[in-house]
């Protein structure tokens, strides 16, 4: 990975568009009855043919066998080091939804689930309950007072919602309490540090709240907590890479890594066809878009193998529009894989395609992770992402003399 302050001597003014198209979680594992991928098994003649019109590889989101939470995945993907930039869960969904977050604030990414009357976890989602009732539920719970702390909750979408804490002496070295499996109770938020003694207190007495106030509710009567962090500090792409950014996403999450990356935030509505919609209305302002597809990842989740090949022929059908506009690079991967065979996010290498005039065809005549293991790529660390991007659109002047 060449160094960010190498790169910003090579910015080279030039018109090119880039589009980095994100399919969450795209990865997947063969079928037992076809042997078939869920990309491998979705019809997608349009991207097929950029594959064999471009080059495609594999990429690792932080490395060999390593499975990547979304965080990591995509700040790989921008081009930073996913492992020493690792940034909490809790801040981006705080970010991804408006909330102000100081250095010294701590937001923690809350899950609404399901315990049974032993206490432990019967579902990590709550059956993934509506976002209208999430909100019912958030506004109930934000009665919660403890004293020292300013408490803030808010909706994210469906299961997910948001804790922001406020209060001298916070430190965010706190164990997550998702346990990542059910039949088990929750773990207790105990503290990883000595500073983080004060928080571990208010985090108690944040979950004997939660009880009393829907410990008795259906579906969802308790939450689970990960990814306590504060504002990070990154370096935009604009400054590394000399793009204006813009980021094209429904999910709130990926609008809060992309504000922490410098990106402008598009208004796209809460739809596919929204997004489609933005980065056509948006072509002419910005030179970068990180436009992002959350299906396949949820459904990758859910163990529903079809519904993520239909999700990603959604997808395909949509792509003549976005090659429509003209960007002089365009690359379709993933954050990670999401094999619905395991329910989860795992560590398989993500099928990588990149379409650039300047690009020579490599041997690939379609878009599936068997072909993208034959392609001129090669396995790549996904950080080399921008640099392909800017580089294959002609964004990059020579290194050295």
């Amino acid at each position: 990975m060449i160094p960010t302050s190498a790169l910003k001597t090579l910015h080279l003014a030039d018109e090119g568009k880039l589009v980095l198209l994100v399919l969450d979680g795209l990865g997947g594992l063969p079928h037992p009855d076809t042997g078939l991928t869920e990309l491998e098994s979705a019809r997608t003649p349009n991207l097929d043919l950029l594959a064999r019109e471009g080059i495609v590889g594999l990429s690792e989101p932080v490395g060999p066998g390593i499975t990547p939470g979304s965080g990591p995945g995509h700040l790989a993907l921008f081009g930073y080091d996913p492992i020493a930039g690792n940034i909490g869960r809790g801040a981006l969904s705080a970010l991804g939804i408006g909330l102000d977050l100081a250095p010294e604030d701590i937001g923690v990414r809350l899950n609404f689930c399901t315990i049974d009357s032993d206490g432990n976890v019967t579902d990590r989602r709550a059956g993934r309950i509506p976002t209208d009732l999430n909100r019912e539920l958030v506004a109930d719970l934000s009665s919660i007072e403890i004293d020292g702390v300013e408490i803030e909750l808010a909706t994210e979408s469906q299961h997910r919602a948001v804790l922001v804490l406020r209060g001298a002496g916070l430190h965010p070295a706190v164990r997550e309490t998702d346990p990542q499996q059910t039949g088990v109770p929750p773990l207790a938020p105990d503290a990883l540090a000595p500073e983080a003694a004060a928080t571990e207190a208010i985090l108690q007495r944040f979950l004997a709240g939660v009880r009393e106030v829907i410990g008795d509710r259906s579906p969802a009567n308790f939450v689970l907590m990960r990814g306590y962090a504060g504002l990070p500090a990154l370096e935009s792409l604009e400054e590394i890479y000399g793009v204006k950014s813009a980021c094209v996403a429904a999910y709130p999450m990926y609008k809060g890594l992309a504000t922490i990356a410098g990106m402008d935030i598009l208004d796209t509505g809460d739809t596919f066809p929204g997004e489609v919609a933005a980065l056509q209305r948006h072509w002419d302002d910005y030179d970068f878009f990180f436009f992002h597809f959350k299906d396949t990842d949820s459904l990758g989740e859910d163990g529903n193998f079809d519904g993520k090949v239909a999700a990603i022929e959604e997808v395909d059908a949509a792509i003549p529009e976005i090659v429509g506009l003209g960007p002089a690079a365009l690359a379709v991967t993933g954050d990670h894989s999401t094999p619905a065979r395991l329910h989860q996010h795992s560590w398989h290498p993500v099928p990588f395609l990149l379409h650039a005039g300047h690009a020579v065809p490599d041997a690939a005549t379609a878009f599936g992770e068997r072909a993208c293991g034959t392609g001129s790529l090669g396995i790549f660390p996904a950080r080399n992402t921008m640099s392909l991007l800017v580089g294959y659109a002609g964004r990059l002047k020579k290194f050295g003399a």
